[in-house]
């Protein structure tokens, strides 16, 4: 069944809806949401997939599942991460306002519609610079909670970061707050779509969906998660760019490396000169890389994983 969550009239006899797609008719509920960053398209795939899935066998769903496709339906239309016309990230104005603008109010009855729920999955890709293995992001403030559950996600990585008071007006920290275990996905690159990582994380939803009760077929092949609980930023190596340039890759993302191994380099294409190379400043396991070639001098071009953490899991 497919619901109008929330609309407002725009100029020109236009309307921004929200909507999403419910199946299922009683029971525990998880939410499904993705697209608040419109350049970030990975779950639409996911959205599809595990549509499809749910439709085609509906004996074994025994609970309801709201799947949110397009919180940002003309960031999505346009390619946009924010919202057009506005400049506006919409992960940076929950959990919203009845009496504010129309993005605040917008805001405010998403979360509304997600109150009650078991479990929310916030899918987001990366941006165009990046690409990362699928991971699930959890602030610390809510470690306890979360990462019994992401643990059974069949993400490869549950990284545990330090809380930033920029958090607080995102989504998902709304939720949390409000008392919705909620789950930030980040997989692959912003402006695509990595079929394999979208076959993975549906794996993951249904993991999650049966651990919850509400899905009666196993789910073989769940990966155990490199977890980093990285509170003081000591766990992972980061990457800038000595100088700017043109970046060219030289390991994908998801490689294990040793101190000094080469990554890749930064070349100036005018003068045929090479600029820099850049190399692993520890060991460890390279789990997200620079995508996006054009460099400046600080750019974020790649994070490492220190080994003894991911040995610590991969035992």
């Amino acid at each position: 069944m497919i619901k109008s969550v929330v609309s407002a009239e725009l100029p020109v006899d236009e309307v921004l809806e929200i909507k999403k797609h419910r199946i299922g008719k009683c029971g525990k509920r998880i939410c499904i949401v993705t697209g608040i960053h419109g350049d970030e398209l990975e779950g639409q795939y996911v959205a599809y997939e595990l549509s499809r899935r749910l439709e085609n066998d509906p004996e074994s769903l025994s609970g309801l599942v709201d799947i949110y496709p397009a919180m940002n339906p003309f960031g999505i239309d346009s390619i946009t991460r924010g919202i057009p016309a506005f400049d506006l990230d919409m992960n940076r104005i929950f959990p919203g306002n009845d009496h504010g603008d129309m993005n605040e109010y917008i805001a405010a009855q998403i979360v509304k519609d997600m109150m009650g729920a078991d479990l929310c999955i916030d899918i987001h890709a990366s941006n165009i610079f990046l690409t990362e293995v699928p991971q699930i992001r959890i602030n610390e403030l809510h470690k306890k909670r979360l990462v019994p559950i992401a643990e059974k996600a069949n993400v490869d990585f549950i990284w545990v970061h330090g809380a930033s008071t920029v958090l607080e007006s995102t989504f998902a920290y709304s939720l949390n707050s409000a008392g919705v275990p909620t789950l930030v996905v980040e997989m692959g690159v912003g402006m695509r779509i990595t079929k394999e990582y979208g076959d993975q994380l549906t794996d993951g939803i249904l993991s999650l969906m049966r651990n919850m009760g509400i899905w009666n077929k196993d789910v073989e092949g769940i990966r155990k998660p490199v977890i980093s609980y990285d509170e003081d930023g000591r766990d992972v190596c980061y990457l800038n760019a000595p100088v700017s340039g043109v970046f060219i890759k030289d390991m994908c993302h998801g490689s294990l490396v040793r101190t000094g191994d080469h990554i890749g380099r930064i070349v100036n294409p005018l003068s045929g000169e090479l600029l820099a190379e850049i190399n692993a400043p520890d060991d460890g396991w390279l789990f997200t890389i620079r995508e996006y070639p054009i460099v400046e001098e600080g750019s974020l071009m790649g994070r490492i994983l220190k080994q003894e953490v991911y040995d610590k899991w991969k035992k």
